[in-house]
């Protein structure tokens, strides 16, 4: 899960915060102080996370673009210069363009927002932007809430105290509000000093980068392993008091599989062995191999383990989650039911691997898999609707796939409740009815015309003539009584 630093440049970080014993300080280096700790604990614990890193004022600045030199950043933090006023709506659909350019619109991400709790005055402060948000333009809109999943951790270099004689405070839970309500608000207790922006950046860190240290098993091999980013606990939709479904620290390997091709999931988690062990036998022989190997989480909870290379030289071992639940994946049937080929009392495979007993077959038929008429694009419709003109030409020969075509159609739109299709497609067929040549069939007709009457009649909505269960059936005439004209349903 990325992070980007979204820091405040304006003048207003530049007021002076009188320490005892000491020099002047700035709140800029409160907030450089707090950021070098988050930074040098994310060096030690989170190696392989990638971190940008944006200054504001009026304007914004790619400082850092994504990286895991955890030095170069620290480095843009001690020359970071001084500018105007503060504009953080600008700042705000900056984050939104480098992370949708770097990661895409899906990828999750996580923003630290260090600010004195100044939102700037007038036109592009925060204040105004938020006093605007409902006489804004589809071309104008505020960027929030991103188009990508994210937390918005906001740091604030003031105290509770100095953020509420104004409205910053205010301001700042609508921001939250507007991103998704995922994150917090982080004030200074106490004076403005060192040791209470330590004591602030500490929680950011406890919350949100704390390493998630656990133990992969598998039978009497066992490998300590470091999973970040953290797991985030899974709540069932399904159940009536939903408890909160966490990741254990002792995961359990189940076995493993072969794949083709594995794509990277927006719910994996990368994982860095401590010790070359077990772990990286695991990598390894997953790697070479081309497989995946399930990974028990919980009571009946699993997910899989798999390579994924960074680049050409470098891979990771990465962990995928399915849904809570004894059969995540419908195909493969009960997980705690698979086992070795050794165990069955038949090889399942056969002989010469000619069947396998994948995928499982549900007992009941599932209702996506009847044969229903569905339209996705305008091209489907528009091709069932040619295919019915097609057969009402070759009339009374195609008698029987007319009306089959027909009362599919019929059907499709009534389950959809598209009566309008139904009366469209009833003036077709009467203007293909005066369109008929002089040598056409007299049946020709009278079926054109009594189709189009029937569906007209359907278009009303009248129970009589919408059952969805009726069949429009050919009508019979006295030409009727030979050749394919004589086909009925």
């Amino acid at each position: 899960m990325p992070t980007v630093v979204l820091m405040d440049a304006s003048l207003s970080m530049t007021r002076p915060v009188s320490l005892e014993g000491s020099e002047e300080f700035q709140r800029k280096n409160l907030a450089v102080h707090g950021l070098t700790m988050l930074f040098e604990h994310m060096a030690m614990n989170y190696r392989l996370e990638f971190t940008a890193l944006v200054a504001f004022s009026s304007l914004w600045e790619l400082m850092v673009p994504f990286t895991r030199d955890y030095n170069a950043l620290q480095e843009a933090l001690s020359n970071l210069e001084d500018f105007d006023k503060t504009c953080l709506e600008l700042a705000l659909q900056g984050v939104s363009t480098i992370m949708q350019q770097e990661w895409g619109s899906a990828c999750p991400c996580q923003l630290v927002l260090v600010t004195d709790g100044a939102l700037g005055i007038g036109r592009g402060s925060l204040r105004h932007s938020l006093a605007t948000l409902k006489q804004r333009g589809e071309d104008k809109k505020f960027p929030l809430p991103f188009p990508f999943p994210c937390k918005l951790y906001i740091m604030c270099i003031s105290n509770a105290e100095e953020l509420q004689t104004t409205d910053a405070m205010d301001n700042l839970e609508q921001l939250l509000i507007l991103s998704g309500g995922e994150g917090q608000i982080f004030t200074m207790e106490g004076p403005l000093c060192l040791k209470s922006v330590q004591a602030m950046f500490g929680k950011l860190i406890e919350q949100a980068y704390m390493p998630f240290h656990a133990v992969l098993r598998c039978g009497h091999l066992t490998s300590d392993v470091q999973v970040f980013p953290r797991p985030e606990p899974v709540m069932i939709d399904e159940e009536v008091d939903p408890v909160p479904k966490h990741v254990l620290t002792e995961a359990d390997e189940v076995g493993a599989g072969t794949t083709d091709e594995m794509e990277e999931d927006t719910s994996t988690n990368q994982m860095a062995g401590k010790s070359p062990n077990f772990c990286v036998l695991l990598h390894g022989s997953l790697k070479v191999e081309g497989m995946v190997a399930l990974v028990q989480l919980g009571p009946d909870w699993y997910g899989m383990l798999y390579s994924q290379a960074d680049s050409k030289k470098k891979s990771n071992l990465m962990m995928s989650l399915f849904e809570p639940g004894p059969e995540p994946l419908p195909w493969l049937g009960k997980v705690s039911q698979l086992g070795p080929i050794s165990d069955a009392p038949e090889n399942p495979y056969g002989e010469d691997d000619s069947k396998s007993p994948f995928p499982v077959q549900p007992k009941s038929k599932r209702s996506y898999a009847q044969n229903v008429t569905v339209w996705i694009k305008a091209s489907g419709l528009q091709t069932d609707v040619q295919k019915i003109l097609r057969n009402a030409r070759k009339l009374p020969e195609k008698t029987q796939t007319f009306y089959k075509e027909l009362n599919r159609l019929r059907k499709a739109a009534l389950a959809f409740g598209f009566w309008e299709l139904l009366k469209g497609v009833a003036e077709l067929l009467e203007r293909e009815c005066t369109l008929l040549p002089d040598s056409a069939h007299p049946d020709a007709a009278f079926q054109l015309s009594h189709a189009a009457q029937q569906l007209k009649l359907a278009s009303t909505g009248d129970s009589q003539y919408a059952a969805f269960e009726h069949n429009i059936t050919p009508m019979l005439t006295d030409f009727s009584g030979g050749g394919g004209g004589s086909d009925r349903l």
